[in-house]
């Protein structure tokens, strides 16, 4: 959350994201973690519309005092608005501790290597592979570094 402050004061980039030990070791987990935590301050950041739409107004009549607004069809269709974390939990006791009672850095190691398992790079375009065998050919000349073993 030390990223708060400086996105609340306007600052646009926030580094530290994964980083344990002072940056001295990266954590993918807290890669995860720290970036879901990223998400919601932009979302807060981008700031909520306000009006009578979004305040629901008409099912606010329409409900009344004391009535149920959890089973009405307005919740259902808005709530995907606000931010839907993957990570962080929302379910209750017993039904955390029926899906296995795994806490968040669990859930983060798992969404990781899940990451890292099914990750497919893009190929570089053509022109942008030669321009870089052609940087490393040239390193490798300036440093001596004998043809046959290129």
């Amino acid at each position: 959350m030390t990223g708060l402050l400086p996105m609340l004061a306007g600052a646009n980039i926030i580094y530290g994201l994964g980083m344990l030990e002072m940056g001295m070791t990266i954590s993918y987990s807290q890669l995860l973690m720290d970036a879901e935590m990223a998400e919601m301050m932009l979302y807060g950041m981008d700031g909520i519309v306000v009006n009578d739409e979004t305040l629901s107004v008409d099912v606010i009549k329409e409900v009344g005092p004391r009535g149920d607004f959890l089973s009405h069809m307005n919740t259902y269709e808005n709530m995907h608005i606000q931010s839907m974390p993957k990570l962080i939990d929302r379910l209750t006791r017993d039904r955390w501790k029926e899906a296995g009672s795994l806490d968040m850095e669990a859930r983060a190691l798992a969404a990781a290597r899940k990451l890292l398992a099914e990750w497919q790079p893009e190929p570089l375009p053509e022109e942008a592979r030669l321009r870089v065998r052609a940087v490393i050919n040239a390193a490798e000349r300036d440093y001596g570094v004998p043809e046959s073993s290129r």
